[in-house]
């Protein structure tokens, strides 16, 4: 059943929680889209306040030394593997390229990342038949 709160995203890096299993934590990997190009670097989690899992993750691109970096949030539900080292997604560089803007103002705002899952083609995690990923090849 849906409450307020449902669906309120934090950043990890903004909150006092951790990754339960630091094996688990994706931050800093590589990203690449499904051709193998690579995206970026995985630069913070999004958080559900309610059941505390992942929703989104935050890539960050381009930039030297933090200046002229890009930013970009990804659903969870994109992820198709994951290794020590990199996050492979289902999606294409034109694909994210068209993505919702980030804005971190409207980090908490759950208008803004349930456009981010409708754009990518995933339910709402705060639906009724939302079902949390599962990813069968992580690999540490």
């Amino acid at each position: 059943m849906e409450t307020p709160e449902t669906g309120m995203l934090i950043r990890l890096s903004d909150s006092d929680e951790t990754v339960a299993n630091a094996a688990d934590d994706i931050r800093d990997r590589h990203v690449k889209d499904k051709d193998g190009e690579d995206l970026g670097r995985v630069s913070d989690l999004l958080v559900d306040t309610t059941e505390h899992k992942v929703r989104l993750f935050e890539v960050a691109s381009g930039g030297f030394l933090g200046i002229g970096r890009e930013k970009t949030y990804i659903p969870v539900d994109a992820i198709t593997a994951i290794t020590s080292d990199e996050v492979r997604i289902d999606q294409t560089r034109s694909h994210i390229a068209g993505s919702p803007a980030y804005d971190p103002d409207l980090v908490r705002e759950r208008d803004t990342y349930g456009s981010i899952q409708d754009y990518y083609g995933y339910s709402p995690f705060w639906g009724p038949d939302y079902r949390y990923p599962d990813y069968p090849n992580y690999r540490h």
